[in-house]
């Protein structure tokens, strides 16, 4: 009892964070009485402290009767602390490194509810290049990395995803068929290596390996993106073993900080 009552008179201001960690981490939208009973925190106070970060933009209400997803705010802050963290010097230098192996751009990403989000690149010295700022926000299903982490997360979750709603059709090679991505990302759950055939964006194709954290959980991705112009697909592949040293290293920074 002396815990229960602990947690429950901590300050709202620490609930409010411990909210918005639980519904960030989560892969998929979470209801008000999840959220009530993971915090401890009661139904009538969780709604109201709920809706204050709906108000502010950190949640976004979903479709859903009472469920909850990040909102761009709360995304936008994810992104900004593992960008300008201690992290960020350790992670560049092994991006520079594997830019420098490979001659092409690198990137590390996570995931912040659906949302594929860019947390570093690195771009190569070349004119030709596709810039995408950290904290940009791509399609999970065209994409290499996107498409890696779409085969890690839970079947309700994916299931959500390809057949909730139309798949965007972004170049003439996006896969929108949810049965034809379905079969590739069940490869890539066996490979642990995703591509895109510019499938995101005419002319750029990509290579992502995963980025492991405790517990073997996925926490990024590292992915090669490059003009096909310059680098096909079959060349991008035979990089995959720099992919994994360099993802290798950074699980090693990142399990320090969990």
């Amino acid at each position: 009892m002396t815990g229960t009552r602990t947690r429950q008179a901590r300050p709202s201001s620490l609930r409010v964070f411990e909210i918005a960690q639980l519904v960030a981490s989560s892969s998929q939208p979470v209801s008000l009485d999840y959220i009530s009973r993971a915090t401890d925190i009661p139904k009538p106070t969780a709604y109201r402290l709920i809706n204050a970060l709906v108000q502010g933009g950190f949640l976004l209400r979903e479709a859903r009767p009472k469920c909850y997803s990040a909102g761009d705010r709360l995304s936008a802050l994810a992104v900004t602390v593992m960008s300008n963290s201690t992290l960020r010097g350790e992670r560049r230098a092994i991006l520079k490194t594997l830019v420098d192996q490979i001659g092409e751009t690198c990137n590390f990403t996570t995931l912040v509810g659906t949302d594929l989000l860019f947390v570093d690149r690195v771009e190569a010295e070349w004119p030709l290049r596709v810039h995408l700022k950290p904290g940009s926000q791509v399609p999970i299903h065209a994409t290499a990395s996107g498409k890696l982490f779409l085969s890690q997360v839970p079947a309700r979750v994916r299931r959500r995803v390809l057949h909730g709603a139309p798949l965007e059709r972004l170049t003439a090679k996006t896969v929108t068929d949810p049965t034809v991505l379905e079969a590739e990302l069940a490869r890539i759950r066996k490979s642990k290596v995703a591509t895109d055939d510019e499938g995101f964006l005419a002319g750029l194709i990509a290579v992502a390996v995963p980025v492991l954290g405790r517990n073997r959980s996925m926490i990024g991705t590292v992915a090669v993106n490059a003009p096909s112009a310059r680098m096909n697909l079959s060349q991008a592949l035979e990089h995959v073993p720099l992919l994994r040293r360099a993802a290798s290293d950074l699980s090693r920074i990142y399990k320090r900080f969990q």
